[in-house]
């Protein structure tokens, strides 16, 4: 039986164990990757911040976006690009799919 998701894709966790709002890292293919539901969607992109390296993690997500705590910048959730100075940058991201209760993150 082949994977549902496809061989690139790596388990995040049960979508119950992640409420609006919830933020956690998962590696993808040895990168960090920042998973976030928000409203009832999850995004996946790269922790990073594109203007001075830092992670994304624990930034506040209002709007579809997501808030560097560093220097403010913000990255639109869905695209990864980023929406406000200091970042000019977009930030990768990856796809998420939810399978039978299980979220999946995978490289675009």
């Amino acid at each position: 039986m082949s994977d549902p998701v496809g061989t690139q894709s790596t388990e995040v966790g049960l979508a119950q164990d992640m409420p609006e709002g919830w933020q956690g890292t998962v590696t993808v293919d040895g990168v960090d990757v920042l998973v976030v539901n928000f409203e009832g969607q999850f995004y996946a992109l790269r922790n990073n911040c594109t203007h001075k390296d830092f992670p994304l993690l624990g930034g506040d997500v209002s709007m579809g976006r997501i808030t560097c705590e560093k220097h403010g910048a913000k990255f639109e959730l869905a695209t990864g690009k980023a929406k406000t100075l200091p970042a000019v940058k977009a930030v990768k991201i990856y796809a998420t799919q939810v399978e039978d209760g299980v979220v999946y993150v995978s490289p675009l």
